[in-house]
């Protein structure tokens, strides 16, 4: 299963543990259910931003979203990580930031 699907499952199966309709997280993230719909057959990669809004409706860190095991780990990984952080606006870098210090924070510290 490619990455696009493992994260929409891994959505849906949250959404739906919250026991929210894609009709009722789509309104209140602010996106057509179209597009919710995409996002969680894994049709297509939700923006950082978007990932940000249903991790905030749903009242979950954003690294949940990527709690799966089946991921292509790239040989060269530090320069694809650091490859893709370049290539990210602002608001995205602010994004992976929350993200990898919410993942990697250890609490009580």
């Amino acid at each position: 299963m490619d990455n696009k699907k493992l994260l929409g499952k891994r959505i849906k199966e949250i959404r739906k543990s919250k026991k929210y309709t894609q009709e009722q997280l789509s309104e209140m993230v602010g996106i057509e259910t179209s597009s919710l719909s995409g996002i969680e057959s894994g049709r297509f990669f939700p923006s950082l931003h978007v990932l940000d809004k249903i991790s905030g409706v749903l009242k979950v860190e954003l690294v949940e979203f990527f709690k799966f095991s089946t991921v292509d780990i790239p040989k060269d990984l530090d320069n694809e990580i650091l490859k893709i952080i370049k290539n990210q606006d602002k608001n995205n870098k602010q994004l992976i930031y929350k993200l990898l210090n919410s993942a990697f924070t250890i609490t009580g510290s």
